[in-house]
């Protein structure tokens, strides 16, 4: 899959994620400094999955009504950052093409999934 890493995301992600041949595009490597919207729509139009620790992406995408191609938000607290590596290959792998046009929330334990499209009548 295609991924975008905000520059909020632990390149821990992105490491794992490329050993595991995925292309990953990381923010702090080629738009240092972006804004969030600017992020997204980088992530938009070279077709890619957004990786974040940012809950203001969620903001952007709902109440913003930002489109996105879908957002993957990692919510790991200090405690808990040992696991992250492996939560994120888990919902790569678990969720597959479902990430896109998906908001996730990746959490110690626990992966939640909505819809970024509106719904329909």
């Amino acid at each position: 899959m295609r991924f975008l890493a905000d520059e909020s995301c632990d390149f821990v992600v992105v490491r794992a994620l490329r050993a595991e041949g995925h292309d990953v595009s990381s923010v702090a490597e080629v738009a240092r400094g972006s804004r969030d919207s600017e992020v997204l729509r980088l992530a938009r139009e070279d077709a890619r999955v957004l990786l974040s620790e940012d809950k203001d992406f969620g903001r952007l995408v709902y109440a913003a009504g930002q489109g996105s191609l879908g957002v993957v938000l990692f919510r790991f607290p200090a405690r808990a950052r040992e696991a992250l590596r492996a939560a994120a290959l888990a919902a790569v792998s678990q969720l597959g093409e479902r990430l896109t046009s998906s908001f996730v929330v990746v959490e110690p334990g626990r992966i939640r999934v909505s819809s970024t499209s509106p719904p329909s009548d």
